[in-house]
């Protein structure tokens, strides 16, 4: 008897992402299709998610692009939460995670989260589904492992690494999700809710004066680019933990 979603899915967490059993499938017109396997169902949910968004990523729009329907796609996956975290894990598989290194803990956490957020930021709004995830997917689990290890090598107490971890993932997948936000709405014909620098410091200027730090510091305020706050946000984040070297 092949095993059910839930197995699948147990199994899963105990030995990293699997691809199920293909099943095979042929058209009405006798052709034969690409066979149902959760490697398939990936791949396609991350085709839809690239070119129209994770709003769009339904398990009916999904049956479609398979060429099948959504009781097909729950032989493999338990529901839409099994799938995110499917997708998920994907991601974090394909972080590097360095070997620690006390004296460059600082720059090697650095270069986990810019990773994360590159992963999040190739298919629009995609972070949605890290939010309220349990951390139980091995995938997903070894990138706070490595975390982990960089920040107890930087000499960080276990307390304060754990929900420096914490922290650092909510606003890898908050940013991501804001971006991702702000580019769909870019792209809406008419959208202006969006604006450019020097529109912002035209309406600033226009203020009247019961916004006097505003006026007259809207250059800092609309400084830099999004990946420069980005920086600035994490270096907080890991420069105010207690007991850092």
């Amino acid at each position: 008897m092949s095993p059910t979603p839930q197995q699948r899915r147990e199994a899963r967490h105990q030995l990293g992402t699997g691809s199920g059993t293909p099943a095979a499938r042929r058209g009405p017109s006798g052709g034969r299709k690409k066979p149902i396997t959760v490697e398939a169902i990936i791949g396609a949910a991350f085709g839809i998610v690239e070119t129209e968004g994770y709003e769009a990523l339904t398990m009916r729009r999904l049956a479609t692009a398979l060429e099948t329907g959504p009781s097909s796609l729950y032989a493999h996956v338990v529901n839409k939460e099994d799938l995110d975290e499917l997708l998920i894990g994907r991601l974090c598989a394909k972080i590097d995670l360095p070997e620690p290194e006390p004296d460059r803990w600082r720059q090697q956490i650095i270069s986990i989260c810019t990773q994360l957020r590159d992963q999040y930021l190739r298919y629009p709004g995609i972070s949605r589904a890290a939010f309220a995830a349990a951390p139980s997917n091995l995938d997903t689990l070894r990138v706070s492992e490595g975390m982990f290890a960089v920040l107890l090598a930087g000499g960080i107490d276990p307390q304060s690494a754990a929900w420096a971890i914490d922290s650092l993932s909510l606003y890898i997948s908050a940013y991501s999700l804001e971006v991702s936000l702000a580019k769909e709405r870019l792209n809406r014909s008419g959208d202006n809710w969006v604006v450019s620098r020097d529109e912002l410091l035209r309406r600033f200027a226009a203020l009247p004066a019961t916004f006097p730090h505003t006026k007259r510091y809207a250059a800092e305020l609309t400084a830099g680019t999004i990946h420069d706050r980005f920086d600035f946000s994490v270096g907080l984040l890991i420069d105010g933990l207690p007991g850092a070297r």
